[in-house]
């Protein structure tokens, strides 16, 4: 697969939302093609992989400035890895994000695996909601083309920044025949992950992002990629067309409630009649537990509203078993809070009945 002329000869930085600090964002003129290379396209969001700090001290406290033009020309070496293409979709912090962003997100990605000129995809993400888009990316992209989020933990500008080592290896599983059928992916610290179950777990190291239970699926090894197993999807896996989505507020809204403490039961209410949940997620402590006050008020929104309740941990590891869910509540399985709240959006844009979501995350058990 290989570039048609016209992106031989240009390409072009498309802006789908806003970008802040009035950024000047030219176009990149390919100078020669290697024909014997993949072809990569990197779409930028912003995150800490696009900041820079004070000193070469900072990792905390700096700021968004780069664009992904400026993250490829750091990295010479990438020249050796893969034809680049690339999209600036945002540049902002990962908890700025949502469906305005992801949407366009979605479809440019969609539209780039779709063609035969593209071998993968590449998204440069911040690293506190990017196992979100991940999942999301997961379950709505179609193809057995590789789409790779990576990230940072240290601005570009501290000693050991760690986002050009990652940038450059996720450019070399986006462009690897191996790293087709795997699904969305994350690569950051030399460490492969799946998007479908891989979380941040550290608020401030290198070596965030895990999914402890299921496990890596490769690692880098100098510059070879090592795969663990053949190419495979996770159980529960399950795809959800979106190509039809044209706005963010097509996607029902879904609240996700922490379970603490005294907690008050009537924030569900809130929740439904108030903000106009179209579902709701219970981050319960334990294996799911709610308090039975709360419980009371969950079961009178679902009668009345027949608003689907999704039963998830607040624990970082763990699930909700299936036993335990009754007749209003839905387990979210092995997902955690985040993760169950996009693929409940996903059911409730698809029309899913109670019954058939139920029957979705029932997948994540493996059963």
């Amino acid at each position: 697969m290989r570039l048609s002329n016209s992106i031989l000869t240009s390409v072009l930085i498309t802006l789908a939302t806003a970008l802040p600090h009035n950024l000047d964002l030219q176009s990149r003129d390919l100078e020669s093609v290697n024909s014997s290379l993949p072809t990569v396209k990197i779409f930028g969001t912003g995150g800490t992989i696009a900041s820079k700090g004070d000193t070469s001290a900072t990792t905390a406290g700096y700021s968004i400035g780069l664009t992904v033009d400026d993250l490829i020309d750091a990295i010479p070496s990438l020249a050796e890895k893969a034809n680049l293409d690339y999209l600036q979709i945002s540049n902002v912090g990962s908890n700025s994000l949502n469906y305005t962003h992801l949407i366009p997100l979605h479809h440019n990605i969609s539209e780039t695996l779709a063609s035969d000129d593209y071998d993968g995809a590449v998204v440069t993400h911040g690293t506190d909601t990017m196992e979100e888009t991940a999942f999301f990316l997961d379950i709505t992209l179609k193809s057995e083309k590789p789409t790779i989020l990576v990230g940072a933990m240290r601005p570009s500008t501290a000693t050991s920044a760690d986002g050009p080592m990652n940038l450059y290896q996720a450019v070399s599983i986006a462009g690897s025949e191996e790293a087709k059928g795997r699904g969305t992916m994350i690569t950051l610290n030399d460490r492969i992950a799946s998007g479908f179950y891989t979380t941040k777990i550290n608020a401030n190291t290198l070596d965030t992002f895990k999914a402890q239970e299921q496990g890596y699926l490769g690692l880098f090894i100098n510059d070879d990629i090592e795969f663990y197993y053949p190419p495979v999807r996770p159980n529960g896996w399950h795809y959800f067309d979106i190509s039809n989505v044209t706005d963010a507020s097509e996607i029902p809204e879904v609240v996700i409630l922490y379970s603490y403490q005294g907690l008050n039961p009537e924030l569900v209410v809130q929740a439904v009649e108030k903000l106009g949940a179209k579902g709701i997620v219970l981050a319960g402590s334990g294996a799911g537990s709610w308090t039975n006050t709360g419980n009371i008020f969950n079961k009178e929104m679902f009668d009345k509203y027949g608003i689907p309740i999704v039963a998830s941990h607040r624990t970082a590891d763990g699930s909700v078993p299936l036993g335990d869910s009754d007749d209003y509540t839905i387990s979210s399985g092995f997902l955690n809070p985040q993760k169950a709240r996009i693929l409940l959006q996903m059911c409730l844009y698809s029309g899913y009945s109670n019954d058939q979501i139920r029957t979705v995350f029932s997948g994540v058990y493996g059963g």
